[in-house]
């Protein structure tokens, strides 16, 4: 009896072990030593993409490993996994969400036994409970039971109020805890070592920029950013660029916004009209203008007529 049980826990153990070797693996490109980035689709959640629109990543450090964002569902945390085990066997210390989007957290879970400190903005376990239910509610609808029984909101066990250092081993990440800006929770992440800046959704490339937050933080934060010592962006959704030139098309984006909205407003202009006309003159420059620019019109309305 006591050979036939260490025969079925070997088994186990072997077909665990088979399955974790034969996981996809996310894609993942090194763009700085120690630094990789999975690029997200430019497009909106789908079942097809699995939610796979934003840019994840992770960083090696001599001792350990922290993952900066975990995609848009556990399928995509768990590649992400894969990607990580494919390139060091280091234990993953942190799991750092830059803001609450589930494009950004629903792949939480698959990293739930690796022992990781999980990390966020002050703000983001409340962001998580006051709006979790309906992300989750609105995405099963569009993505299906399927990729959404799995998700798990993982509030952060390590809030940021200001600033934290992160010590990897010889590599120290930078994290900074914004003011409301395209969130009331946005997280930033600097990789000292390298100048790599991971912004989550605080910077926008092709994929036009979301205002879930506050316009006049949005713009000032631009400016605050741009003053970081980084080499390189990764945005929350578009491609790996030279900073500080990254943020260029955001900020007149943002700016044309609320100039345009001021003036609607100055001329009496209702709500309706504002969301139709504001930024039009931008469409061309990005992509998924048609899904976002009303509801960013929409916001800055609401917001700007209080000034």
């Amino acid at each position: 009896m006591a050979r036939r049980l260490l025969g079925i826990v070997a088994l186990a153990l072997i077909l665990a072990s088979a399955s974790a070797q034969t996981q996809q693996a996310l894609p993942t490109s090194e763009i700085a030593p120690g630094v990789f980035v999975h690029e997200g689709v430019t497009a909106l959640m789908t079942r097809e993409n699995a939610g796979a629109i934003a840019n994840v990543g992770f960083v090696v450090g001599q001792n350990a490993v922290a993952v900066i964002d975990t995609g848009g569902s556990v399928r995509e945390g768990r590649e992400l996994l894969a990607a990580i085990r494919g390139v060091t066997d280091k234990p993953i210390r942190y799991v750092i969400n830059t803001h609450a989007h589930p494009d950004h957290v629903f792949g939480n879970a698959a990293f739930a036994n690796e022992g990781a400190i999980f990390v966020g903005h002050k703000n983001l376990a409340r962001a998580l409970a006051t709006h979790g239910q309906f992300y989750l509610d609105a995405f099963r609808k569009i993505m299906g039971d399927e990729l959404i029984d799995e998700v798990r909101l993982v509030p952060p066990t390590l809030p940021v109020e200001d600033t934290l250092a992160l010590d990897l081993g010889d590599r120290t990440l930078t994290l900074r805890a914004w003011p409301a800006a395209h969130t009331d929770n946005d997280l930033s992440v600097l990789d000292t070592q390298t100048g790599t800046l991971f912004a989550g959704d605080l910077v926008f490339l092709d994929h036009l920029p979301v205002l879930d937050g506050n316009l006049r933080g949005f713009l000032a934060a631009i400016e605050q950013l741009e003053a970081l010592p980084a080499q390189r962006v990764v945005p929350g959704h578009g491609p790996v660029s030279a900073w500080p030139t990254a943020l260029a098309d955001e900020r007149r984006y943002l700016r044309t916004l609320a100039e345009d909205v001021r003036a609607l407003l100055a001329h009496g202009a209702p709500l309706a009209a504002a969301a139709a006309k504001a930024a039009a003159t931008e469409r061309p420059r990005w992509r998924l203008f048609d899904d976002f620019n009303s509801r960013n019109a929409t916001a800055a309305y609401s917001e700007i007529e209080w000034e």
